[in-house]
């Protein structure tokens, strides 16, 4: 693909970028709005969702539910069958991607993926969150202990096998301790309905 000068500065600054970048961030780089969608057309870059593009000389995304989610919903944390799937932890496959956002915030508008919202308390929603590389993009996920408890106490709409199995998986493959689940279950406050579960597999 043969480019001029302004459409090589433009993909030389999403490659300074890690390949994505939003078309704010593109325009305060100094990139033309014409120069983004040449480059769209002429395959230099794809979209990946409204207002999200990539650089295509990247390898195919990996997840990318995932990373539309996180790049359209700054806020978003996935959560619950989402992140059991993410850690390797049901074997459930979710056709929408759970997310948990604060008490108030505005529930997103996406085009795809379908998405599931879940409102947390302040508390709740700001435990223990992970960070994790994705396709060039930071993924927010609840850890593998946060995400049994978000499953036992979201179980009447998730179900309670979904999260008896999460925490098979976790105690059985070590992904935490009973105390460091217990820790999350009180922020849950789902400490005694976790507990003789808890019992029952050790």
């Amino acid at each position: 693909m043969s480019v001029t000068k302004k459409q090589q500065q433009a993909l030389d600054e999403f490659r300074k970028a890690g390949g994505v970048l939003r078309t704010s961030a593109a325009l305060d780089a100094g990139i033309h709005p014409r120069t983004l969608y040449q480059l769209r057309d002429q395959g230099g870059l794809e979209r990946v969702s409204r207002g999200v593009y990539r650089l295509a000389e990247l390898p195919p995304l990996g997840d990318p539910d995932l990373v539309r989610v996180s790049t359209r919903v700054s806020r978003a944390v996935v959560c619950l069958i989402s992140a059991l799937h993410f850690h390797g932890m049901t074997s459930q496959i979710p056709h929408v991607v759970s997310i948990a956002l604060p008490q108030g915030v505005k529930t997103p508008e996406l085009d795809r993926p379908p998405i599931r919202v879940f409102r947390f308390s302040d508390e709740s929603y700001r435990a223990g969150v992970e960070e994790h590389p994705v396709d060039e993009v930071q993924v927010k996920v609840y850890g593998p202990a946060k995400t049994v408890a978000d499953c036992f106490k979201f179980r009447h709409k998730i179900g309670l096998e979904v999260a008896i199995e999460g925490l098979r998986a976790g105690l059985e493959e070590d992904r935490f301790t009973p105390a460091e689940l217990m820790e999350f279950a009180k922020t849950c406050r789902v400490q005694r309905i976790i507990r003789p579960y808890i019992a029952a597999m050790l």
